[in-house]
Parts: C-alpha cells; sequence; structure tokens
C-alpha cells in the first residue's frame, strides 16, 4: 500500500504554513485542518497530489494569519517568529535556509496576508502562478502583480550580505564566549557599532526589552547587567535556528531563551532573542523543514 500522499509532503506542508505563519504552533493547528479537509477528498480524482495539498494548506494558513494579525496588534513588546531547531543540513539550502531565518520572517511579518503567501509560493517553493491563483482565489494576472510587488517590498528590506557557515558558526562561537565569561570588551567587538537588538518576552519575561535596542554600548551594558544579576547557573551553547547557527540559552539547566543573528562584516548587524515560553516549545526536537 502506498504511502497517504499528506504523509509523503507533511515536511513540506509544514514549512508553508510555517513560513506563511511564523508559528510552529499555528503550522500545525493549520495542518491538523488540512488534514481533516484532506480525508474527505475523494483522492482517487486528485491528479497532482502534492499541489493539491498545498494549495488547502494555504488556504487555511491564510485563514488563520487573517485571524492572528488581530491577536498580534494586542501583543505586548516586540512579536518575534517561533524559533525552530533545525538540522545544519537546511543551511545547504541556501534558499531554504535564508526563507525560514528570523530576519526574513520578520520581513514577511510587514506583508498583507495575500501578498505573503504569493511571495511565500511563488519564490521558496516555485510555484506555478496559476496554481498560486487557485489557491489564494486570485486571477494569475493578479498573481503576476502581487508577486512583482512583494518581491520589490522584500527586496527593500531584506539583508543583503551572505555569510558563509563557517564564518556564522566564527561569529556564533566568539559571542558565545565573550557572555559566558562576561568579557565586555570581546562582546563589544563581536557587535556591530549600529547593532540592532530586539527581544521577544511576551510581556511574561522580566528583564526582557520591549523595544529594540540599538547601539553596541547600549547592547552590552544591557546583556551583561542582567546576567550579573542572575543568582543561577547561565549556560549558552550553539545551536542551530532556523536554518542558521544560534544560541540556546538556559539558566540552571532550564531553557529560557533562543538567539539568532544577522552577520555582516564578521559582527553581528541584528540579533534576535525570544524569550516568551509559549514560543520555546520546538527548541527540543528538529523540525522537518523541506521544500
Amino acid at each position: 500500500m502506498s504511502e497517504d500522499p499528506f504523509v509523503a509532503h507533511r515536511g513540506l506542508l509544514f514549512t508553508v504554513a510555517y513560513e506563511l505563519l511564523g508559528s510552529a504552533a499555528d503550522a500545525e493547528d493549520v495542518l491538523q485542518e488540512s488534514w481533516l479537509r484532506w480525508k474527505d477528498v475523494d483522492q482517487g480524482e486528485v491528479r497532482e497530489p502534492r499541489a493539491y495539498l498545498v494549495r488547502i494548506v494555504t488556504r487555511q494558513a491564510l485563514n488563520h494569519l487573517r485571524t492572528v494579525s488581530r491577536r498580534r496588534e494586542d501583543y505586548v513588546g516586540e512579536w518575534l517568529p517561533e524559533p525552530l531547531l533545525t538540522s545544519p543540513d537546511v543551511a545547504d539550502d541556501v534558499e531554504l535556509a535564508e526563507s525560514v531565518s528570523m530576519a526574513m520572517l520578520t520581513v514577511l511579518e510587514t506583508l498583507a496576508p495575500t501578498e505573503r503567501a504569493v511571495f511565500v509560493l511563488r519564490e521558496v517553493f516555485d510555484v506555478p502562478y496559476d496554481e498560486i491563483a487557485r489557491a489564494v482565489d486570485k486571477t494569475p494576472a493578479a498573481v503576476r502583480q502581487i508577486a512583482h510587488r512583494a518581491k520589490d517590498h522584500v527586496a527593500a528590506r531584506r539583508p543583503r550580505v551572505t555569510v558563509d557557515r563557517t564564518e556564522q558558526e566564527a561569529v556564533v562561537a566568539r559571542f558565545i564566549a565573550a557572555v559566558s565569561s562576561g568579557d565586555v570588551q570581546g562582546l563589544m567587538d563581536v557587535l556591530a557599532p549600529d547593532v540592532v537588538s530586539v527581544a521577544d518576552g511576551g510581556g511574561v519575561v522580566r528583564g526582557a526589552a520591549r523595544r529594540p535596542i540599538v547601539g553596541a554600548d547600549k547592547m552590552a551594558r544591557y546583556l551583561m547587567g542582567g546576567l550579573s544579576k542572575l543568582d543561577r547557573p547561565f549556560t549558552a551553547r550553539p545551536i542551530w535556528v532556523n536554518g542558521q547557527p544560534g544560541v540556546r540559552v538556559e539558566v540552571a539547566g532550564e531553557l529560557v531563551g533562543a538567539v539568532s543573528m544577522d552577520i555582516e562584516d564578521g559582527r553581528i548587524a541584528r540579533l534576535y532573542s525570544v524569550a516568551n515560553p509559549s514560543k520555546l516549545g520546538w527548541l527540543d526536537q528538529e523540525a522537518v523543514i523541506t521544500r
């Protein structure tokens, strides 16, 4: 008996939903809803199961996105995507790794729901325009216009610097060494002078900055000041977060956060810290990201 197409393509479907929503929990909800709809379909009549399933997931994700966008308007502090523990192999597909990076997902948050769906399906998964049109209930001509507009919007905001994997890992190692030893100068050296730090504590994590911190000096003082107040052992270790080298942060052996970063010229240009406990559930098991 052949494998159910939904099961065969589950990694792809999760990736589509996650890129549209920025939340693994919401992506799982969408997959559950999509599975129920798939089970009601006469599957013998479906000529291209992969395309059909992507269409179902896209529609469910769009419905979900319109609902959660209102919820995010009331979010306390900065909202960041839910970080995923990913295999180092994800980084081998440069385009896929970039598409699930914190940097890209935060840019995608600035798109309208339909624009986001069109961009992701076209630019990341290379879905034909006519198939995207069926998924978002637009004409192919309209989808082409939306795709062009969304691509320009993203291009104007996405990081333009490509950093190789070895350099990324080296910068992360320097960052971990500095914060673990309390080396303020070492931390300053690994931060770009105009570094921007964005933290997501969800309004429930004490000490989490609710606005971006700009500048290496401010960032170093904030970070080292917070660590100096801890009365329990602190550890930071390298992991792969959303297809890039990142940091897992624990206090007394308990997971308290994940850090991802954009790197330019051997320094950290932007730092994303997620500490909201409700967003840390996907850091203990590798997520299957594929296309």
